[in-house]
């Protein structure tokens, strides 16, 4: 991992054990409070601060890694139909890490919006 100049939730040492997958710039890890099973967050390793300030390339491996995540999450998991992707730019938008990152949320017909850990990428 590059070095890291901050002392925020996405740049702390901690951070390491969570990682699920990583690309060059960027890595993936489960959403802490996710709002249904299987919710990933795609993290810049380089501490920036939202979408708009990532560079070309943290955006490359970020499109990369939701290409790869949405065909494992739908090959090990036929209940999920679609996926949201979310972006929050700012605290008015609900950003509420000063590090950018990407939800991708995978969705499935009649279920809920809802808080369980997804295990299967461990």
């Amino acid at each position: 991992m590059p070095a890291r100049s901050c002392t925020c939730t996405f740049c702390s040492e901690d951070v390491k054990g969570r990682i699920l997958m990583k690309q060059e710039t960027v890595y993936v890890i489960e959403d802490q409070y996710p709002v249904t099973q299987g919710h990933l967050l795609i993290v810049p390793f380089y501490h920036t601060l939202d979408y708009y300030t990532m560079t070309a390339e943290e955006h490359r491996d970020a499109e990369l890694l939701l290409t790869v995540l949405k065909e494992q999450i739908m090959h090990h998991d036929p209940t999920v139909y679609g996926f949201d992707i979310g972006i929050n730019c700012g605290e008015s938008a609900g950003q509420s890490f000063e590090h950018a990152h990407i939800h991708l949320i995978p969705r499935r017909e009649g279920v809920e919006l809802f808080t369980k850990p997804f295990s299967y990428l461990r």
